[in-house]
């Protein structure tokens, strides 16, 4: 045997997995086909948040949280709906899904804080709802930001597995994809594939596929932790779902190019049970990204509540679709329009107190763990990064009157599809709105209510004004698109990350955590994400896989 292990995919998920093994004295192999200079994949590039229940952030924040809430909430988010199916493939997902909130609930902040890893003191509210109690969203806030982002929850496993190489327990190679899982009496021990010819490409880049040669390992077990399909615009539109319209033409991708999918059908031609592959996240405030690093490379908006959404041709978007409550209803009421693009129009006032971007290259001053940086949010004027969009985004637009604003927007997309008059008369009756601090506008009486929360008060949602008051100008609009990110179906899992076959029962000797296992058992968001789920998924799949293999090769 080459090693104990092999675990096939060096982000988080498996330097999480890689991480436990090496704990535990096992010889582990882990590749990759990116650099091994790289380690940590699409989780370095995100904005650290993750999903925390009771935490001591929350109570100092004011909020009152608990396990039977945040299980509420994730119900009523994931919706499952095929635990009585001949296959199941929602068995295991509702299992996973109960295991993790209660990680969420009690471990989990306690285990990764031995790790190093330290929390922004204000708690973010993503995924506010479609307003009832047993329905989609989160009823507080839940998204805790690391203090570094998602290089800094990569740090975490990072030095354990640097320094199990370093000592001849873990080998390290990248520019290794792997394309068969060799199997032995019914048993996975083992991978096959091509080694890819040395690219020094910066990290995210895509990087060359030119075949230098071929390798195969053996062990007595393998770990495949090798992410999802974000950046494969041809499976992205496969599974396309019937329920959320037709895929969009005009997309943008919020992962680097190598989120490709291509271990999933290595994975079943070894047995494994793919399931929920009409599950997906992505997400309606994409931006083409002025400096891209990756092909089609978009950025998320994560947007405060207040800027007027309205649909390419000009209408207004019905509750509960406001900005940061419910992705995927908004997602499938944009795509009936039949147009793959929608718009923001808001003040300078909003876009500074409210505006912040996905990814951990776009928040410097927290990736820096800069508190002089992360003080100047609560400064007057737009932080560093959304004022480069502001300045060279190719998706916004600013004037000083409505009409000026409307007449710029119908220039850029290259279309008359507003009518000034029209978006004029949805700005002025919002504002009408503002002459008394109660009224019938829902969108402004969830801003009010956003604005009873401390945290929100204070970074994120700003003070209720109007729109065509000039001194909080000028206008502004930007085009929205969607953005591709996550896989919440994949392969089924049991709580032991080992895989499943077609009869329910595990491929000996294989194992899978992560986007590429729907983040545990095959989907245990169900339909839908709290959001800050996502690297935690990873970590508590990736943990389970690494033990559990662990223990089976002892």
């Amino acid at each position: 045997m080459d090693a104990d292990v092999i675990v096939v995919g060096a982000g988080l998920a498996g330097l999480v997995a890689t991480a436990e093994l090496v704990a535990a004295g096992r010889r582990v192999i882990l590749l990759d086909q990116e650099s091994a200079d790289h380690l940590g994949g699409q989780a370095w590039w995100s904005f650290g948040g993750l999903f925390l229940v009771d935490s001591p952030e929350q109570r100092r924040m004011g909020i009152r949280d608990s396990l039977d809430l945040a299980w509420q909430d994730w119900l009523g988010s994931a919706g499952f709906d095929r635990l009585d199916e001949p296959d199941g493939q929602d068995l295991w997902a509702l299992r996973w899904a109960r295991a993790y909130v209660e990680w969420a609930a009690r471990e989990k902040r306690a285990w990764l804080h031995e790790r190093g890893v330290r929390f922004f003191p204000v708690v973010g509210w993503a995924e506010r709802g479609d307003g009832t109690a047993t329905g989609h969203g989160n009823s507080v806030p839940r998204f805790h930001i690391t203090w570094g982002t998602g290089p800094g929850v990569v740090a975490a496993f990072e030095p354990v597995c640097r320094a199990a190489e370093a000592d001849g327990r873990l080998t390290v190679l990248g520019r290794h994809r792997v394309t068969g899982l060799v199997t032995t009496g019914g048993s996975v021990t083992g991978v096959r594939g091509q080694r890819l010819a040395v690219d020094g490409v910066d990290r995210g880049m895509a990087s060359t596929r030119s075949v230098v040669g071929e390798f195969e390992l053996s062990a007595q077990a393998v770990v495949v932790t090798s992410g999802g399909i974000g950046a494969n615009l041809d499976l992205v539109r496969r599974y396309w779902p019937e329920r959320l319209g037709t895929p969009p033409e005009d997309l943008v991708v919020g992962v680097p190019a190598y989120v490709d999918g291509s271990m999933l059908p290595v994975v079943e031609e070894a047995g494994a049970r793919l399931v929920n592959r009409d599950r997906m996240w992505h997400y309606t405030e994409g931006l083409a990204n002025h400096s891209p690093v990756w092909p089609r490379h978009g950025i998320r908006i994560l947007p405060g509540p207040s800027s007027l959404w309205l649909d390419a041709t000009g209408r207004r978007l019905p509750a509960p679709y406001y900005p940061g409550f419910d992705t995927l209803g908004t997602l499938r009421h944009l795509r009936e329009t039949g147009y793959d693009w929608s718009w923001f129009i808001l003040t300078r006032t909003i876009i500074e107190k409210e505006f912040a971007l996905s990814g951990s290259e776009q928040n410097p001053d927290l990736t820096g763990k800069s508190v002089r940086q992360v003080l100047g949010r609560v400064r007057p004027g737009a932080p560093a990064p959304v004022q480069r969009f502001l300045d060279d985004g190719e998706d916004f637009v600013q004037a000083d009157t409505i009409e000026q604003l409307v007449a710029r927007m119908n220039a850029l997309v290259g279309s008359h599809l507003l009518d000034p008059d029209r978006v004029a008369e949805l700005v002025r009756a919002r504002d009408r709105e503002l002459a008394n601090d109660f009224g019938k506008d829902a969108q402004l009486a969830a801003i009010r209510a956003a604005r009873a929360y401390r945290g929100d008060r204070l970074i994120r949602t700003a003070p209720p004004h109007r729109f065509l008051d000039p001194g909080h100008g000028p206008l502004i609009a930007v085009r929205l698109r969607v953005l591709t990110r996550k896989t919440l179906g994949g392969v089924q899992t049991d709580l032991d990350s080992r895989v499943l076959g077609a009869d329910g029962t595990p491929v000996p000797g294989l194992y899978a955590a992560g986007e590429v296992a729907g983040f545990g058992g095959g989907g245990m968001h169900g339909y839908r994400s709290l959001e800050g789920t996502f690297l935690g998924g990873c970590i508590f799949s990736g943990r389970a896989a690494g033990r559990a293999a662990a223990a089976a090769v002892g």
